[in-house]
């Protein structure tokens, strides 16, 4: 093995990194399970405790100089369905937007336009300005979009005259800059949640946006939050001069409190005068007798304590007491101290201190009646520029009404600055020149360009239309969610066992090897994952980790037999360690390859969970190959390196697959016949009773529910149908029959209601039936909605990946084999294994005592199928090729050919397939109700895709071939019954026709690589 000290490092290298990435998880980890010791006591957790324990680390070095949040923002998190928390897809709706910019009109034409826009939407992935404005074509024929949209705020835009493009142009740019808005908005929104690892991303081509918040417990404020329309306002300001009384009254609140402290934990107070003291604590204390002077010393050192003085008339706070200072402001004594119109709000962006400590300041908002004196809906248009000095600035334009307000609010503030806020959070407080008539204004500072489009932004979502609605949702519990770590957990370390006992049973002393090669290769796969930013590990993700150790046998496998032949012939054992490892590349990369194709198709069509699959399958074919490849050959060279020898077998598996002659290619139509029974039986029941699809795939909601004792689905059934104006779905979830205490119910009620009212009224209706189940305890412990327009695009997004999968192979198979037969063969046992496994599923909905669902984890499951057939297929097209190359000069026919070389992957064929079946069957059994269906679809899927390599794929092969042969060479020719024993494209030099097919040969036909094998 060459270059073995640069592989040596290599590891060395890789081995460090991915202890160092994953030090992060386990020092949040560690912090984490501090927090929570602090914030119990007597069995109970306090969670604003726990959170204002982070909070207090959240920008202090905890690990090597890194923060919490640098930690926690570096580790391997969980995702939602292993911690609990909540998947958001919220969609700004154009239709909304379309109203906003023509004037709220009340023109039928419109409205029927619209709702036409609407219904094509759901079955269409054109974008809606485009379905509107076909729509409206056919309900006003001859009327131009610009009598719909001309108005006063679109001035300079569109006019009459505009042209029907030019209006759709620049109807698209104002829907885009909506969605851009809202998504600034959204990311304001989620920040205030205070939850580590929130995932908030744009999806691209599609007013959508997906937000993940793991370990949040208050759903309802969740969908309040999000989806409230953007609030805007313009307040003045309070300086500090004007309500010193109050900051002093803060300051003594703020000594009582940490007096009360001190004494509760029993501990000597510190003298007064060792307190820090401040600018604002010297200004407190100003022009008082002696001892009020030292009462407002200490009140201005506790104060200064929390609130560190920022300017003469700006206060902050050290973004790790936060939450502490929010609990001090919002107490009830405390707001008495203010006057009533007076409401504290922060400033939207912090900034960073000399040492390195951020700050974020707080601003005194003036709201008499708790009502702005002006607000964004008077905004006609925002815009970045330059002044005239060329510095970045921001342009607004108001209305009428709002030009009126805005110069009385300007003229009572010159000199003093003028909040902007959004959500109640302050974006800028520029300081009024003088007062500003017309209602056209300018914003300087020391802006950059960024800052200006920002601003603008925010100004701009002053007059969004319309809220963001939430599309499509999920809600995992916390107690689903570690239920699931502890089923993650033990199918993983019993699976691992599992493959780890086997490989040692089969292959004895040489098994060892192979196993200390998947510890490593384990290793690597977790430190990666930590490595790569956003990461994350769910369910599906673990059963990708045992899957992958479960694939990546099959490299040490291929290795190993091949070995063993080397040693067969006679080679010395060095020797036959280096032909071994040489001859199974081929294998090895084509298989690895195929699977991963496959796995980058599942990360660009799959979502959420799929993806998390997606991640850790390509991750983990990468690190099998480098624990495979390299890692088992250096344990090898370096066992052998005294001359000692090891044998690759148990003494019961030595000869077990020797000398095997099963005739695969001649009894090929009972195969076609069996297959094509099951397909048949597959299409009837599609026909008679379809699939059970997953709610993501047919659109409504779905709520897991828990009883406190075994339940009959058709009692929950009965007692839901009233409530819910029809009766659900109802199937057992994660139990083993009928009774079961969980149930997963499926509706369709109020789902194109978009309010978030109607996430209540659904979940009040179920709830409302499940109190019928008199003396039964029902807890929902998750909930799922999918909006019809989601469901139509993941129905698209699933076709086309599969399309796009067989696509993919097709050619890999074609460029790699350089034949159309091996792509024809590969092609069709894709498709066999795609639709026996639709076929099991829909004969065994409703049969079976588990969900058989359609679903996005029943597509992730069918791409990784095709993906795992496929590394079955070209182990086996890998082996056909080999032997017709060596075969070039033996008197055989081609079916003797492809029966040797399907004999000779046997042993392979069957180490693979049990020990992945083995893995799965763990993961069927102890993976938790999450995953028992993918897990089934992935055990049906190994099987079928083993069977259709061996049964389905080669004998396919055989028959493309003999088709192509008799076939004339010329129209009008007969066909020959001269026959070349080798495909052309196997062989270096000419072919040896035998003798059994005939001597009368006339001439060679070169490229006619085809030939009939026996028909018995």
């Amino acid at each position: 093995m060459q270059n073995k000290t640069g592989i040596l490092i290599l590891t060395g290298v890789i081995a460090l990194l991915s202890i160092y990435y994953l030090s992060f998880t386990f020092v949040s980890r560690s912090i984490k399970d501090d927090a929570t010791a602090y914030a119990t006591k007597n069995g109970e957790l306090d969670l604003k405790k726990k959170q204002r324990y982070t909070d207090s680390l959240w920008k202090e070095p905890v690990f090597l100089g890194n923060t919490l949040q640098e930690v926690t923002e570096r580790e391997l998190g969980l995702g939602l369905d292993l911690q609990g928390g909540m998947h958001v897809v919220l969609e700004v709706a154009p239709a909304d937007i379309l109203r906003g910019l023509a004037g709220n009109t009340r023109d039928p034409k419109f409205n029927e336009a619209v709702a036409k826009a609407k219904e094509a939407q759901k079955t269409s992935r054109a974008n809606f300005v485009d379905l509107f404005a076909s729509a409206y074509k056919d309900v006003a024929p001859g009327s131009k979009l610009s009598s719909l949209f001309a108005t006063s705020a679109n001035r300079g835009k569109i006019s009459y005259q505009s042209t029907d493009t030019e209006v759709k142009r620049v109807l698209n740019e104002e829907v885009e800059g909506s969605i851009g808005r809202a998504f600034q908005i959204i990311q304001a929104r989620v920040d205030k949640f205070g939850v580590s690892n929130a995932n908030i991303q744009r999806l691209t081509g599609t007013g959508r946006v997906l937000i993940e918040l793991p370990g949040v417990d208050n759903p309802e404020r969740v969908r309040r939050l999000l989806t409230g329309a953007a609030k805007l306002e313009f307040t003045e300001v309070y300086q500090l001069g004007e309500i010193s009384t109050g900051i002093e009254g803060l300051g003594s609140y703020l000594l009582r409190e940490e007096a009360a402290r001190k004494a509760a934990a029993k501990t000597t107070p510190a003298a007064s005068g060792t307190a820090a003291k401040g600018d604002l604590a010297s200004q407190l204390a100003g022009a008082k007798g002696d001892s009020a002077k030292a009462d407002t010393a200490a009140a201005g050192a506790a104060l200064t304590q929390l609130f560190v003085p920022i300017s003469q008339n700006q206060l902050g706070v050290y973004l790790k007491d936060t939450a502490r200072a929010n609990a001090v402001l919002n107490n009830p004594e405390v707001r008495s101290l203010f006057p009533a119109d007076m409401v504290f709000a922060w400033e939207r962006k912090g900034f960073t201190t000399t040492d390195n400590r951020e700050v974020l300041p707080i601003y005194f908002i003036k709201k008499p009646g708790g009502q702005a004196p002006l607000e964004g809906d008077v905004i006609t248009d925002a815009a970045n520029d330059y002044d005239e000095t060329g510095r970045p600035e921001v342009t607004m334009n108001m209305n009428a009404t709002g030009a009126r307000k805005w110069a009385a609010l300007t003229a009572a503030n010159v000199g003093r600055p003028v909040a902007i806020l959004l959500d109640n959070l302050v974006y800028t407080a520029p300081n009024v020149q003088n007062e500003i008539t017309g209602g056209r204004s300018s914003i300087t500072g020391q802006f950059t360009v960024d800052d200006t489009k920002d601003m603008a932004n925010i100004l701009k979502a002053g007059k969004l239309p319309a809220p963001p609605s939430i599309v499509e949702e999920s809600v995992v519990g916390s107690t689903l969610g570690s239920e699931a770590i502890s089923a993650g957990i033990i199918s993983s370390i019993v699976g691992l066992l599992i493959v780890l006992a086997f490989v040692v049973f089969y292959y004895g002393k040489a098994g060892l090897i192979v196993d200390l090669a998947l510890f490593v290769n384990m290793f690597f796969l977790l430190g990666v994952m930590a490595a790569v930013p956003g990461t994350v590990l769910t369910m599906p993700g673990i059963a990708g980790i045992v899957l992958t150790i479960g694939m990546a046998v099959d490299a040490n496998v291929l290795i190993f037999e091949r070995i063993k032949e080397e040693l067969a012939l006679g080679k010395p054992f060095k020797v036959a360690i280096s032909d071994g490892f040489t001859n199974a590349y081929s294998s090895i990369f084509d298989s690895n390859i195929t699977t991963l194709l496959t796995g980058f198709i599942l990360l660009l069509f799959g979502t959420g969970l799929i993806r998390g699959f997606a991640v850790t399958l390509v991750i983990g074919i990468f690190t099998s190959l480098f624990a495979a490849i390299l890692i088992t050959r250096m344990i090898l060279e370096a066992y052998t390196e005294g001359g000692r020898t090891l044998s690759f077998s148990a003494p019961w598996s030595k000869n077990l697959f020797k000398d095997s002659n099963f005739d695969f290619v001649s009894h090929r139509r009972i195969y076609y016949i069996i297959s094509s029974t099951i397909i048949a039986l597959g299409i009837i029941s599609v026909v008679i009773k379809g699939f059970g699809l997953g709610v993501d795939f047919k659109g409504g909601r779905s709520y897991v529910v828990r009883f406190e004792q075994p339940v009959v689905t058709t009692d929950v059934r009965a007692a839901l149908e009233a409530p819910l104006s029809d009766a659900p779905e109802v199937k057992t979830y994660g139990g083993t029959g009928v009774n079961a205490e969980q149930v997963k119910i499926t509706t369709s009620y109020l789902i194109d209601n978009d309010s978030p009212e109607s996430d209540k009224q659904v979940e009040a209706a179920i709830n409302k039936g499940l109190a019928k189940m008199s003396g039964n305890k029902a807890t929902i412990e998750s909930s799922q909605k999918v909006g019809p327009t989601i469901a139509y695009d993941l129905i698209v997004s699933a076709f086309w990946s599969i399309l796009l999968a067989v696509a993919v192979v097709f050619i890999y198979i074609l460029i790699r084999f350089k034949k159309l037969a091996f792509g024809y063969g590969a092609v069709v046992a894709l498709f066999h294994d795609v639709l026996i496994i639709l076929a099991i599923f829909s004969i065994g909905n409703g049969w079976l005592p588990f969900s058989l669902d359609i679903d996005q984890a029943f597509i992730g499951a069918l791409l990784t199928i095709m993906g795992y057939s496929m590394n079955d297929t070209v182990v086996v097209f890998d082996r056909v090729r080999e032997y017709l190359a060596e075969s070039k000069n033996k008197k055989e026919d081609i079916a003797t050919i492809i029966n040797n070389a399907l004999n000779s992957t046997l042993s392979r064929t069957a180490v693979t397939g049990l020990s992945t079946m083995l893995v799965l069957i763990v993961l069927f059994i102890f993976g938790g109700a999450t995953i028992r269906g993918f897990a089934f679809a992935m055990l049906i899927g190994v099987i079928v895709g083993t069977y259709s390599s061996l049964f389905v794929a080669t004998p396919i092969v055989v028959d493309t071939l003999t088709k192509d042969q008799d076939k004339p060479a010329t129209p009008g020719a007969t066909p020959t019954s001269r026959i070349d024993v080798i495909p052309s494209d196997f062989t270096d030099g000419n072919v040896q026709v035998p003798d059994e097919f005939g001597a009368a040969k006339k001439e060679k036909k070169t490229k006619t690589p085809l030939i009939r094998p026996s028909q018995a």
